[in-house]
């Protein structure tokens, strides 16, 4: 799937909402530096193409 080349910036609290899970995790991500992120005084944004493209599929296991 082609990456958006358009910046889709959202809070911390907002990507968890996104993915579903934790806004912990989305910072562990950002503190090993899987998750880039971006600051702009005290706000701190990640891009939801960054979101969606730290997501690995399962593999479902049939032999094909």
């Amino acid at each position: 799937m082609p990456r958006s080349l358009t910046r889709r910036l959202a809070s911390i609290a907002e990507a968890a909402d996104y993915v579903p899970c934790s806004p912990k995790t989305i910072r562990r991500r950002i503190a090993t530096g899987a998750l880039p992120a971006y600051r702009s005084g005290r706000l701190i944004r990640v891009d939801l193409n960054d979101v969606d493209a730290m997501l690995k599929p399962i593999p479902n296991g049939s032999a094909a």
